[in-house]
This record gives C-alpha cells, sequence and structure tokens, in this order.
C-alpha cells in the first residue's frame, strides 16, 4: 500500500489519509477527500470529536456524515425546547389504544423508561396500517409529528402524528404485553426481556456505571488495561476455574460419550498437548496479575471486563460470570487504597443518581424500596 502525506489544514486541524493500492489503475478516479461541514467552532470541543471526514466516491456518492439520531429521552428532556416542531422518531408499540375519534401509540426506544405517546386519526398517512392490524405491540414504528402540549397527566409533552410506518411488523404471539410478566418467565425468553422496563432500566444503568467507572479512573490519571479472558494461570487460587478445551468433540462428531473420546497418555492423564494451546487452559478469574505487571511500567492501572468461577454456590453472592473492576496503584499504601476505593464509590453512585434518575425511581417504586436514601447518604 502506499499513501499520500499527511495534511494539516488551520484553523481546522484535520488528517486525511488515501491509501492506493499499488495495482490500481491510475485511469481510475481517486476519492477526494474533504472537512465536514458545517466546519466546527472549536476543533478541541467533545461534540466536534463526534465528526466524521466524508468521502467523494467515484460515483460521485456522498458518505454521509454520521449524526447522533433523536431519541425519546431528548424529547422529553427539559433543556430540549421542542413543542411546535416536527420530529422524527422510532421505536417499538407498546401499547395501542384504539378510541371512536382518534388513536393513542405508544412507542419507546429504549432511551429511557417512559415512552412518548401519539395521537393520530384517520387522517394521517399510513393510518391504514393501524386498521389493518399491522401496529400492535412489539411491533417496529417509524413516525413523524408535531410536538404538542399534552392533554393528559401522566407526561407534559406528546407527538400528533402525520405519517406513520410500519419497519417490522410483530408476531401475534409477542409474549410481552402491557401486563407484568415475571422474572422467571423471562428466563425463557431472554431474547425479548430487555424490552421490559425492569430489564431495561438494568441496562441503562449499568451503562451508566460502566461509563462512570471509566470517566473516574481516567480523570485520576489511571491507565485502563485490557487483561486476557483466556489464561494458563490461577490468579487467585481460591476459586474453581472453567476449563477451555478443543479435546471435547461435539456431539454429532461421535456416537460414543465426549468424555471418552478425550486423548489420554500412557498414565491415563489427559494429553493437553493435544489441545488447543498445548496446555491446561481457563477462563481468567481476575486480571490482577496481568495490571500488576502493567502498573509497574506506567504507575496507575486498573482493569474491567469479565471474570469467571466454577463455584457451584447457588445464591444471590455466586455469579459463574461477573464484571470485575481492579485498580493498582503504584508508589501507594493501604490508606490510597482504601481513598481510591471509597472515592470510586462516591462518585459512581452519585453518577447515576444524577443521571439515571427516572431508572432509579423506578427501581425505588418497584425493586428496592428505600434504594434511593440508603444511596444518598
Amino acid at each position: 500500500m502506499a499513501t499520500r502525506p499527511l495534511r494539516i489544514a488551520k484553523p481546522y486541524s484535520y488528517a486525511a489519509y488515501a491509501f492506493l493500492s499499488l495495482h490500481l489503475n491510475t485511469s481510475t478516479p481517486k476519492p477526494s477527500f474533504h472537512r465536514p461541514f458545517p466546519l466546527p467552532s472549536s476543533p478541541f470541543s467533545s461534540r466536534n470529536r463526534r465528526l466524521f471526514c466524508s468521502a467523494t466516491l467515484p460515483s460521485t456518492n456522498t458518505v454521509p456524515q454520521f449524526r447522533k439520531k433523536l431519541k425519546v429521552a431528548d424529547v422529553k428532556s427539559e433543556q430540549f425546547d421542542s413543542l411546535g416542531n416536527t420530529l422524527v422518531l422510532q421505536g417499538w408499540v407498546r401499547t395501542l389504544r384504539l378510541q371512536s375519534s382518534v388513536t393513542f401509540l405508544e412507542i419507546n426506544d429504549g432511551s429511557c423508561l417512559s415512552n412518548m405517546q401519539c395521537v393520530l386519526d384517520s387522517e394521517v398517512e399510513g393510518y391504514d396500517q393501524v386498521e389493518s392490524g399491522l401496529v400492535t405491540t412489539g411491533a417496529s414504528v417509524w413516525v413523524q409529528g408535531v410536538v404538542v402540549k399534552s392533554q393528559g397527566a401522566k407526561q407534559k409533552v406528546e407527538l400528533k402524528l402525520n405519517k406513520i410506518v410500519v419497519v417490522g411488523k410483530s408476531d401475534p404471539s409477542f409474549p410481552i404485553q402491557k401486563k407484568r410478566v415475571s422474572r422467571e418467565f423471562l428466563r425463557t425468553k431472554a431474547h425479548l426481556r430487555a424490552r421490559t422496563n425492569t430489564f431495561g432500566a438494568v441496562a441503562r444503568v449499568r451503562n451508566a456505571l460502566a461509563y462512570a467507572t471509566h470517566k473516574f479512573f481516567q480523570e485520576n490519571g489511571f491507565v485502563w488495561v485490557s487483561s486476557p479472558i483466556i489464561t494458563a494461570s490461577d490468579c487467585e487460587g481460591a476459586g474453581e476455574q472453567f476449563c477451555v478445551t478443543t479435546l471435547i468433540p461435539n456431539s454429532h462428531e461421535t456416537t460414543d460419550s465426549p468424555v471418552d473420546a478425550i486423548p489420554k497418555m500412557k498414565d491415563g492423564l489427559i494429553d493437553w498437548s493435544q489441545d488447543f494451546f498445548g496446555k491446561p487452559a481457563f477462563l481468567t478469574v481476575s486480571g490482577q496479575l496481568n495490571a500488576e505487571t502493567y502498573a509497574t511500567s506506567l504507575s496507575d492501572v486498573y482493569t474491567f471486563g469479565p471474570t469467571f468461577r466454577a463455584e457451584n454456590s447457588h445464591t444471590s453472592r455466586h455469579l459463574a460470570e461477573f464484571w470485575m473492576i481492579e485498580p493498582e496503584l503504584a508508589f501507594a499504601d493501604l490508606n490510597d487504597d482504601m481513598a481510591c476505593a471509597t472515592a470510586y464509590l462516591q462518585f459512581v453512585i452519585r453518577h447515576i443518581l444524577d443521571n439515571c434518575k427516572e431508572d432509579m425511581e423506578f427501581f425505588n417504586s418497584w425493586i428496592d424500596k428505600g434504594i434511593i436514601d440508603r444511596l444518598s447518604v
């Protein structure tokens, strides 16, 4: 591959690389690269870092700029002045109420707990899809309408539709309806449980916790270390490990017991030399050893990723898979460790209380009463 020189254009510092194959026909039109439009007011702002260079292809088609989609959470935000604006939203139908002169449709796109109420009548473009029964709970829809003040008390604004399009219809047997379902039932429908309020709220809070975790350590000068998931070492030595092996054949490859097909040496022990790694390998129980080696070179580091424990304990405090945070501080003592742990917990708790208010209020009402008060102490 050959490259053109890096070009820096002031005051908007940007880099454009044009990679050309050595075998490229010189008569082939080369793509021209240019700055995104409109140009940023400050090249170092976080908003402007979301912009991507667009390329004009030989077919004269332009790669569009990536832009954040408008979400239900944005429309419902107090900082977003949306009254009177025509907006487009996409989401999944939660409820549909047909009345004599008007139809109420609630959609949710997962950006927040609450739904966006949409009001439509028979004059709306695409209303025939409602009449034909395509707009049902679980269906994915594209809606366009004007934001108006809501006549109801449950929401401040609603969307008065002028167009609706069914992107994907829902199967009549769609199991997640308006009525509440048990967690035991949702275990049998794991691919759909994120559509429920509980699992949607859990996902958003976990997302906020992960973001706050990286934000805390990055702002305090830590370096994130990606520790391996497959390892040959037992970091802590106290927990059972999951073994990773290719020695056990798939059930359709043998008529005998898969365990009997494991190659063995003369002494009856497993012949690990025939395995994928040539020796025993396991899912990691901790990234601590890896972090310690990096801490002796990079000072303060942390790992944040999945770990696995093969402990056959059926309690709420024993998990086969979980995400663990392991900071390693160089030139520190126990007081520094305790101060770091305390500051971290205070930071992430404050972050979710400030940024996940609706989800935390849902937990406080339906899952764990008093959790907000306990976390606010």
